[in-house]
Order: structure tokens, then C-alpha cells, then sequence
């Protein structure tokens, strides 16, 4: 089937197939009064709306986006979206100026969520979890990652990664799956997080790798969770066995977490918030991408990644919403950009760049998401306005009207229609 959607005010759009660095993530292609192609789920051509009808044949569907503004649609490249239970008391206790030893000991805590997650069939995660990809979906997201680590044993995590391995099989939002045993301790492993990290790298990875049931390891890289050594171990082992590696890195301190994720040839590096000179060197220098998530500094309270001195010192930059139920309950993409814009200082081009093809590059898929261009995968949003810098400018509202995803109309006019 060919599709043509004529009539777009403007197409703005990043124009590559890997991380884009540096001042390069100012660099958009805008296209006024196009039409686009796309055949097969992929897009063909791209061409001013006075030569569209040179594309036009007996088997074409033609579509009047009616002077809306077209642009790749988002990429999630960091969520730990399915899980069961919710953590709303320690939300309002931490505003409350309630230390974490006061949340912990009133029950909550990551904990909280492990407890309600092993308790959870699959069948309800899957409920669950597509529940939250319709939402996501509405925010114009059509991949995401999914983290699993709210299970910290063999069982449950694997059960938390087969279910999103069903939610990829049957919702249009595609799930990229990464393994996060290392979330924290587990509670059988109290004070033992090194035999924690050997139970992980002998009891679990083989599972995973082969059954298929992730694409990447993480580990949290922090004072008292792990240190650097033990995710060098842990991530190490999940590279032998094909396995790529990200980092929650340098959130609360600097481990130096983002110097570990370079020196590793991680696919990301997460966070970020309280990252080392040496370490935004060593991200200029490498292709591991920064994923910045402003959704949790805000919810938190804290101060913001430093997403200006990265991309000044050319790195890449990708913006994640980091939704889980402890510290940031939110996929909002519009807040994600207004915080990016007003809190981390970084440009209209340069934020869609980092929610569109830098977030596909973090997941390892720039080659088929994240730009409007001939040959990749037809994941468009159509926006209700003229300028795609709206979707900062007006934060007060979602401005997705359409979501294609492989070439499909999956989204219209706030109903879901696969």
C-alpha cells in the first residue's frame, strides 16, 4: 500500500542513521508545503506538495494533513514503565522533607514496588503495561525502552522481560528490552551485593541471553547501591555474551560512572546529574550517548544534568522521561522538552534531536527511527501547528493529533485506532 500525506506546513526532521554530537544537533532539515511517501511501512520520497502528483497511481491512499507540521515521532529511551503497585505516600513524604531511612522504614522504597511486582502475573503486567504504551502512544512515542529490576531475582525478572516481549508482539509502541537485575540489592543478598552481582552474572544473564529475553544490560552505578567495579564486572560478563551495556551513571555523586560507560563502549550513559569534567571529556570523545532525563530532576527537586557543557564539548545528547513509580511518575514528552528548553538551556533543534533520532541511537536503532528520510521506518507524527517549535512553546497542551508508526495510522485524533 502507498500512502501520501500532502499538505504539511513543514517537515523538520534531524537527517541521519547514528548519534548526532556536539553543534551537529542544531542541524534540521526543514521542508515547507511537502508531502511524503511512504510504501511498505518505509518512506520513499519526500517532495514539494506541487510535485506530489507525479507520486500519485491507482493504488495510493491520499491523506490532507491540513498544514500541520510533520516530525519523526518520539523515541523513550529511558523508562521503567511496567511494574506493579504505585508509590504515591513516599512521593508526597519526600516533599514532605522525609529522609529515604523515613520512607524506608515506613515501607516504601524500591522495595515496595519489588514486593508488588513478584506478587504480579504476567498476565497482569501485561494489562498493565498496555494500559501505559496507549498513553505513550498519545504522546506521539512509537519505541520505548523497557527496564526491567523490580523483580531482583531469576523469576521475576524474566517474567517482567516476557511480558514486554508481548506487549512488543501485539502494541504498535515497540519495546527495546534491557535487563536491570542490578536495580539494587535484592533482599536475600543484604549485605552481600558482591554475591548478588555473581547470582546475576551466573543465574541469570545465560537465561537471558539464551532465551532472547533482552538486548541490553544496566546496573546502577552508585553509593550504595554498586560501585564501579562491580558494574565493570557485571556489564563485562553481559558483553561476553552479546549482551549491549548502559549505565545509570553519576545521578547523586560522580562514581565515575560516565568515564566506565566510555571506557566500556556502552551504548548510553544515564542521568548524568552530577557527571565529571573527565567524564564529559570522555563522552566528547566516544559514541556513547548521554541520556539526560530532566522529568526526575524536577520531581525530585534537584539540580539539572548538564546537557549545555555536554553538547559545548561534543557529546550526544538524548532526552528520556525515566518514568517509574519512586521518583518520577511522568511521560510527559512536552514537560521533558519545556525542561530541557528552560532549565538545561538547550534549543528547539537540539531537543528534537535528542527525543527523536539520539534516543533511537541509545537504543541502538538510529538506523530504522528517529528522521524523516527515505528508507527508514515510518514513524511520523503530524502536529497541530505550523512550526514544530511549539511543542515547547505551547507545553499547555498535546499537540499530537496523528501518530504513524511502520506506515500506519495507529493514532488519530485522540483515539487509537489499531
Amino acid at each position: 500500500m502507498k500512502l501520501l500525506i500532502t499538505n504539511c506546513s513543514q517537515i523538520a526532521t534531524p537527517q541521519s542513521s547514528r548519534l548526532v554530537k556536539g553543534e551537529q544537533m542544531k542541524n534540521i532539515a526543514l521542508y515547507k508545503n511537502s508531502t511524503f511517501c511512504i510504501e511498505d511501512g518505509i518512506i520513499k520520497d519526500i517532495v514539494p506538495d506541487h510535485k506530489a502528483n507525479k507520486l500519485i497511481d491507482e493504488n495510493c491512499i491520499m491523506i490532507d494533513a491540513g498544514g500541520k507540521t510533520a516530525i519523526p515521532a518520539f523515541v523513550d529511551c529511558h523508562s521503567h514503565y511496567l511494574f506493579a503497585g504505585q508509590r504515591r505516600e513516599e512521593f508526597f513524604m519526600r516533599q514532605e522533607g522525609k529522609t529515604y531511612i523515613d520512607i524506608l522504614n515506613a515501607g516504601g522504597g524500591i522495595g515496595n514496588t519489588v514486593n508488588k511486582t513478584r506478587l504480579a502475573s504476567k498476565e497482569d503486567l501485561i494489562k498493565k503495561g498496555l494500559t501505559h504504551l496507549d498513553n505513550a502512544l498519545s504522546q506521539g512515542i512509537t519505541l520505548t525502552e523497557g527496564k526491567s529490576g523490580y523483580g531482583l531475582d531469576r523469576e521475576c525478572e524474566i517474567k517482567q522481560l516476557e511480558a514486554m516481549k508481548e506487549l512488543d508482539r501485539i502494541h504498535p509502541v515497540k519495546t527495546v528490552r534491557t535487563f536491570l537485575g542490578a536495580h539494587a540489592v535484592a533482599k536475600e543478598f543484604e549485605d552481600r551485593s558482591d554475591e548478588y552481582i555473581d547470582y546475576i552474572i551466573h543465574q541469570i544473564l545465560p537465561i537471558i541471553k539464551k532465551q532472547n529475553h533482552a538486548d541490553f544490560c544496566d546496573v546502577f552505578c552508585e553509593k550504595g547501591v554498586f560501585t564501579s567495579e562491580q558494574a565493570y564486572k557485571l556489564l563485562s560478563a553481559a558483553l561476553s555474551m552479546g549482551l549491549g551495556a548502559k549505565i545509570h551513571a553519576d545521578e547523586m555523586i560522580s562514581t565515575k560512572g560516565a568515564e566506565l560507560a566510555c571506557r566500556l563502549g556502552a551504548i548510553s550513559a544515564d542521568h548524568l546529574l552530577a557527571v565529571s569534567d573527565e567524564g564529559i571529556n570522555c563522552l566528547a570523545k566516544s559514541e556513547t550517548v548521554a541520556v539526560l532525563l530532566p522529568c526526575t530532576a524536577f520531581c525530585l527537586g534537584s539540580n539539572y544534568a548538564p546537557a549545555r557543557r555536554i553538547i559545548d564539548s561534543g557529546g550526544g545528547v538524548a532526552l528520556g522521561t525515566d518514568y517509574n513509580p519512586g521518583s518520577c511518575n511522568c511521560f510527559s514528552i512536552s514537560l521533558t522538552a519545556a525542561l530541557a528548553y528552560f532549565e538545561m538551556k538547550m534549543s528547539p533543534a537540539e531537543i528534537l534531536t535528542a527525543l527523536t533520532v539520539n534516543a533511537a541511537a541509545a537504543l541502538g536503532k538510529a538506523t530504522e527511527y528517529g528522521s524523516i528520510e527515505i528508507g527508514k521506518k515510518a514513524d511520523i507524527l503530524l502536529l497541530d501547528t505550523d512550526d514544530y517549535r511549539d511543542i515547547i512553546y505551547q507545553t499547555n497542551k498535546n499537540l499530537v493529533k496523528t501518530v504513524i508508526a511502520g506506515g500506519d495510522i495507529v493514532y488519530k485524533d485522540g483515539e487509537k485506532k489499531w
